[in-house]
């Protein structure tokens, strides 16, 4: 039995550290709150970011599609809860949160 615990135990601590070491949110996000609903292997209030980056992989638009969900906001794409918009964020720092999420794609 205590084999099966340690098991079980020793299981979830390589689970959780090979998922946190993989890419870390970047100061960016923590820092405009992106960490409050979102983080890079799990869904939180929002998606996943490296589900986003999964979807939008292979679509030529996902930078400006991303760029503009991040500023205007929006919902219905991963549920119902709606992404509030963003528009003190500058330029520069939405295209390189999108850059970021996009490199998650597996």
């Amino acid at each position: 039995m205590k084999s099966i615990i340690v098991s079980i135990a020793v299981a979830a601590g390589l689970t959780f550290a090979g998922s946190s070491m993989s890419a870390d949110m970047p100061p960016l996000a923590k820092k405009n709150g992106c960490a409050n609903c979102h983080a890079i292997d799990k869904e939180v209030v929002g998606p996943a970011w490296s589900a986003v980056a999964e979807k939008y992989e292979h679509d030529a638009d996902a930078i400006a599609k991303l760029s503009a969900k991040i500023a205007k906001g929006g919902s219905g794409v991963w549920g119902s809860v709606p992404m509030p918009a963003q528009p003190k964020l500058s330029e520069a720092d939405n295209k390189e949160l999108v850059a970021f999420i996009l490199r998650l794609a597996k």
